[in-house]
């Protein structure tokens, strides 16, 4: 009589068996660290510097250096009248100390006290470069430089905009450019504009013009 042959049961998969030593993973709780002290290290024209001391949720307590800003807003102008689809674009360019050269921007400036961001985008729009808009959106709004640097800034849509007398401030020598937004990418692939609010102006209003949501 044949002896039955005990067929072998199918291995387990590596990714089926439990590993011991596996710790399971906890969900990230964010907590707000607490602030021991703070006072002014420095006081400007545009910003403040505090001298922060902080305690963190572990219980480490050490000193930050914060800027505190009210907050800017930048304006992205476009003229849709030639070709919807790759609008112009209103740059401006002009000499920035801190960097010790010539950069393509944006218009932007802070909002004064008690002033809203869309009245502030309005204001300085006409300031800098004279145009004024029928329709304004908002399109993106960031934290230029979370680590050391309190300052908001909000980008707003302008549209339907019209040609006017700019008003710049007595320091600033403004140059404006009508470049269409496929030219301006191409100066931004080229490492040619390198200011990050303009960067991140202009590829949110490629992405939406993508999307379809303009």
């Amino acid at each position: 009589m044949p002896v039955p042959v005990k067929k072998p049961r199918p291995a387990k998969s590596a990714a089926a068996k439990p590993d011991a030593k596996a710790t399971p993973v906890k969900p990230f709780k964010a907590h707000a660290s607490r602030l021991v002290s703070s006072k002014i290290a420095y006081k400007g024209l545009v910003f403040n510097v505090h001298a922060d001391t902080v305690q963190e949720p572990n219980g480490f307590v050490h000193k930050r250096e914060v800027i505190h800003h009210v907050g800017s807003v930048v304006i992205l102008a476009i003229d849709e009248t030639q070709d919807p689809k790759d609008p112009i674009v209103i740059l401006e360019r002009q000499y920035r100390h801190a960097v010790g050269k010539f950069l393509l921007e944006l218009p932007a400036g802070r909002i004064e006290p008690k002033e809203s961001p869309l009245a502030a985008a309005k204001r300085e729009m006409i300031e800098e470069t004279g145009y004024r808009a029928k329709r304004w959106t908002p399109l993106a709004k960031y934290y230029a430089s979370p680590g050391f640097l309190g300052e908001r800034m909000q980008i707003y849509l302008a549209r339907d905009i019209r040609e006017g007398t700019a008003q710049p401030e007595a320091d600033e020598q403004i140059e404006i450019l009508r470049i269409p937004l496929s030219e301006a990418m191409a100066l931004v692939h080229s490492n040619k504009i390198q200011d990050g609010k303009t960067l991140i102006g202009l590829f949110s209003l490629e992405s939406a013009l993508r999307a379809g949501r303009l």
